[in-house]
């Protein structure tokens, strides 16, 4: 069984996503000054970490590393969220440009251990692909977050630690993301036997895709786990209602953490349960 470690609740915003495109959700922050303020709005939500994927003026999944670099940055000056940055990407991206995310120097990046049916699409990711990004963040200093998207991933978490030993902090944390068609269902049975999966030291996340997303927040915080909402997850807060923007999605979140006893972290708590330094140079934002 998973550690239930940090009596908080840690809390990760997923603003943007890949895939979902800005004329089917005009709230979607596609651009840099719509990022910071979604930034901005979430953290005083209750968020502690911000998942970045970039669009480019296409509205297409972007990987440069100047405009992620600018982007980080930005993020940085504005908050003291930390930044994780997607390596994930769009599934047409190149394993290339994926791994070269790294050269931004996020906090954290995304690291998905494991191929999975997307819809109608394939988001490849083979052994190659997942140990060169493993041993990329071991060399950077990247604190990486383990994407679980089927519990065949969670054997290759084992298979990877055991091979190349632990991240560059010592914190094994993974996001289990649920009810994407083609992985895990978003349901509290294949939540338990996820985690009961996860190595022993590992904390965990848990992401409700579509409508298993408050299913799965509760199931996750009764179990002692984490959360990761945002609108890359979900664009429907409730029956027939669509989601305002990424910060009342947080918000619920913190909610539910306030309830369960563990409230949301700040980001200077999620610091130290990752191992990393504190931002020192930042005023509150």
């Amino acid at each position: 069984m998973a550690s239930q470690s940090a009596t908080g609740t840690l809390i990760t915003v997923a603003p943007t996503g890949a895939e979902i495109a800005k004329a089917d959700a005009p709230a979607l922050p596609t651009t840099l000054e719509e990022l910071v303020t979604t930034a901005r709005a979430c953290q005083r939500a209750g968020a502690a970490m911000i998942h970045v994927h970039l669009r480019d003026e296409q509205d297409r999944s972007c990987l440069d590393v100047g405009r992620l670099r600018e982007a980080v940055a930005a993020i940085r000056t504005s908050t003291r969220l930390l930044v994780q940055l997607s390596t994930g990407g769009g599934v047409q991206d190149t394993f290339a440009d994926r791994i070269a995310v790294l050269d931004a120097r996020p906090d954290s990046c995304s690291l998905t251990c494991g191929t999975v049916n997307f819809g109608d699409d394939v988001f490849a990711n083979p052994w190659g692909l997942i140990t060169d990004l493993y041993r990329a963040c071991q060399e950077r200093g990247v604190v990486p977050e383990f994407e679980l998207f089927d519990l065949g991933h969670v054997a290759t978490l084992h298979r990877l630690l055991d091979t190349f030993g632990p991240p560059p902090t010592g914190r094994v944390h993974a996001d289990l993301v649920m009810g994407v068609p083609g992985g895990v269902p978003g349901t509290t049975a294949a939540l338990v036997a996820m985690v009961a999966a996860l190595p022993t030291e590992a904390t965990w996340s848990a992401t409700g895709v579509g409508r298993t997303s408050l299913p799965i927040a509760l199931a996750a915080l009764s179990a002692g786990g984490h959360l990761r909402v945002g609108m890359e997850d979900t664009l429907t807060f409730a029956r027939g209602r669509a989601v305002t923007d990424n910060a009342e999605l947080v918000a619920r979140a913190a909610t539910l953490a306030e309830l369960a006893q563990r409230p949301a972290m700040d980001p200077a708590s999620a610091r130290v349960f990752f191992g990393l330094d504190a931002h020192l140079s930042l005023d509150e934002a």
